[in-house]
């Protein structure tokens, strides 16, 4: 297939309030940046874009934490934020910000463009209102007690104690967090986007025409949304910080940060092309763009739903993909800013980057071991011992010996030059490594199309694993010892290392989109230029002349010793400084059931019982208990009604996978059909937790 003309690739805005993590870095930054570079060495045209997001509550909220103003927590968080993406080595044509004149300016226009075509409604609601200080509140500015826990730590939006997503109606004695008072319901009007009149264009563009090309994850959640029912979300507030609403009669509002953030790819991309002398116009509005969004899950609906909706009222392009990551844990816990429960970008450079000569190695560490447990179907987890047994186990033990046992043996036994290739002697193993070279190169391509990181990573790694066995087989230290009396065995060995630096030269080519700092140490040793990084060299067998000399090997990785892995994890721990929730009353343990009778093997063979992965899922109408969730069976789809819904969120469930019995006979559950039962299991605290896969595995698979 032909690829496109050009490509945009955007990574989400992260919200300059505060320095960012590496669950972010894995979920938005480096599989963004991995796609670009390897587009890059394919020769495309490609314009990769991001910036700070620099409005909503969240700034003025964290200005009030430091004791200053908005202006000064943006520009202090957008500098840090751009150091540490460019000390990472995410390689952004233009790292931007909203506040700028030119955001603001298109982001004004883009307002006027709708509401001049009508394409906005307005509303009169009532909303919260500060009388002391004259101020209505966004959600995060009002706190009270949870409804769900009782916590007094919950806020307009969110607990921060259970977690539970909330509206400012919900908290119980709600007060204002800046003044303390109670606040009154006042009437304001706002603009909003009606997402409901665009409900079929949102169908027909996301369930049919990307219902195959898109993670399930994704279309799973937009379809929840969509069959949740569309409403009409306010693109505009009443806050002070912000982009002024280019209306006479909307004095004192703001654009609504989650319409004005998504607009800031564009204005990048106009910044980018008055830097460069380019045209934007191409990357926003011809069709044979392709605009890909790296985003993580939360992103999803601003990303699919309400972000396309504006581009398609503005005859802009729509995004060809939308990669959405899961989250990734730390530790075994969730990472939290306000538990201080994290491991941020910043953390990283300095214990390890900083302390680095150059700080290649280590930007190359940490950028394998996210993208070898990137989060792309489910949640994963960060440890400190994964990511040392990671390092470690492979890139030290497996690639770094590889390329270092190559160099230090042509060095010995061919005079520090490429050897020749002797073909008629060519055998089976060197055939097979030959085979597998060119394989591994048009299966990593495949992959990358196709957004699988991680699965062409763990080709390339193979790769490597595959040579250190090659030559572990030739054996050209032993064969060395017969060249005195049999002198055609040299070519044995010729042979053998020149194979192997071919495979060096690829690996080089190969690991670039995700160990950028390693393959440019490589070139270094192989004295050759950036060119030979270009893709169209993957699987070529003549990337190293006969006789060109190279230089002595030097080590691409070091190892992670235990006492770095204790003291990281100490350092969590001891930087851990938000209080922990009070603990409840002891309760009477539940007693154990009764058991139940003995069975025999062929009444436990009569079940069937399959892996599943969740399409959707939405609350059954008036029944608190009930859930309806459409699973893939990899041959069929099914709707199931599971009694979970006091314990999971229907989005939470969306692309995690299950186990289902799939000939338990048909039972009609509110009037819907369930078609099988999903298997849970109760925790001590009489919470229903899913059984899942321990690993992915395909839909449909069996269970035994």
């Amino acid at each position: 297939m032909t690829p496109p003309k050009r490509y945009l690739v955007t990574s989400a805005l992260p919200y300059a309030n505060g320095l960012k993590h590496v669950g972010h870095l894995a979920g938005a930054y480096i599989p963004a940046d991995i796609y670009v570079r390897y587009l890059r060495a394919c020769k495309r045209d490609v314009v990769f874009v991001c910036g700070s997001d620099e409005h909503g509550t969240a700034i003025p909220i964290q200005a009030m934490k430091e004791g200053t103003t908005p202006q000064a927590i943006i520009d202090k968080y957008h500098e840090a934020m751009k150091e540490d993406f460019h000390d990472l080595d995410i390689s952004f044509d233009i790292y931007h910000r909203t506040s700028s004149p030119l955001h603001h300016e298109t982001a004004q226009e883009f307002f006027t463009y709708l509401h001049d075509r009508g394409e906005l409604e307005t509303k009169e609601t009532e909303q919260f209102y500060d009388t002391a200080a004259k101020t209505f509140l966004a959600d995060r500015y009002i706190k009270g007690v949870c409804p769900n826990c009782k916590s007094d730590r919950a806020f307009g939006d969110q607990c921060e104690t259970c977690g539970t997503t909330l509206s400012p109606d919900e908290l119980i004695d709600p007060v204002s967090t800046l003044s303390g008072e109670t606040p009154i319901k006042k009437k304001t009007t706002h603009w909003y986007l009606p997402l409901g009149k665009h409900e079929s264009f949102l169908r027909q563009w996301i369930m049919e025409e990307h219902k195959d090309d898109w993670r399930p994850t994704v279309v799973g959640q937009c379809k929840s949304w969509i069959e949740g029912g569309l409403q009409s979300r306010a693109v505009t507030r009443d806050l002070d910080w912000g982009i002024k609403v280019p209306l006479k009669e909307a004095d004192g509002k703001v654009l609504y940060v989650w319409f004005d953030a998504p607009i800031g790819y564009i204005s990048a991309t106009k910044q980018w092309a008055l830097d460069n002398g380019k045209d934007w116009k191409p990357y926003w509005y011809e069709k044979d763009t392709q605009l890909v969004h790296f985003i993580g899950k939360d992103n999803i609906v601003f990303h699919c739903i309400i972000f396309p909706v504006m581009l398609n009222l503005h005859g802009n392009i729509l995004p060809a993909n939308v990669p959405a990551n899961e989250f990734l844990n730390l530790e075994g816990d969730k990472m939290s800013t306000s538990r201080n429960w994290k491991l941020d970008m910043r953390d990283y450079i300095t214990d390890f980057v900083k302390k680095e000569n150059g700080g290649g190695a280590t930007v190359d560490m940490l950028r394998y071991y996210l993208t070898q447990i990137a989060p792309e179907t489910k949640d994963a987890e960060f440890t400190w011992k994964g990511f040392q047994d990671a390092v470690n186990s492979e890139l030290v033990s497996i690639f770094g010996n590889f390329v270092n046992r190559t160099f230090v043996l042509m060095h010995k036994l061919c005079k520090g030059k490429v050897p020749p290739l002797h073909n008629a002697i060519l055998d089976d193993e060197d055939k097979q490594l030959i085979s597998s070279i060119e394989g591994t190169a048009l299966r990593m391509g495949q992959l990358m199309e196709g957004y699988k990181f991680r699965e062409a990573m763990f080709e390339l790694i193979d790769l490597s694993r595959k040579g250190n066995q090659y030559m572990q087989k030739k054996e050209p230290w032993i064969v060395a010892r017969r060249v005195e009396t049999e002198p055609e065995a040299q070519q044995l060995i010729d042979n053998c290392l020149h194979l192997c630096l071919q495979l060096t030269a690829n690996l080089a080519v190969m690991c670039q989109p995700f160990l950028p700092n390693t393959a440019r140490k490589m070139l270094g040793m192989m004295k050759v230029v950036d060119k030979m990084l270009d893709w169209e060299n993957a699987g070529k067998l003549k990337l190293l002349s006969v006789g060109y000399s190279l230089r002595e090997p030097q080590l691409l990785f070091r190892k992670i010793e235990d006492e770095e892995i204790k003291a990281q994890i100490d350092k969590l721990k001891n930087n851990m400084t938000a209080p922990v929730p009070d603990t409840p009353a002891p309760q009477p343990e539940k007693p154990a059931a009764a058991a139940k009778p003995l069975i025999q093997f062929d009444d436990f063979a009569k079940l069937e019982m399959k892996a599943a992965t969740v399409l959707s899922c939405e609350k059954v109408e008036k029944a608190d208990k009930l859930l309806k969730l459409e699973v893939d069976l990899g041959t069929e789809k099914r709707i199931i009604v599971s009694g979970i819904a006091q314990h999971y969120e229907p989005s939470s469930l969306v692309g995690k996978q299950v186990i289902v019995v799939t000939n338990l006979a048909p039972r009609k559950m509110k009037g819907i059909e369930s078609q099988g039962m999903i298997l849970t299991a109760e925790d001590k605290d009489g919470k229903l937790q899913l059984l899942q896969p321990a690993l992915p595995v395909s839909p449909g698979s069996g269970v035994s």
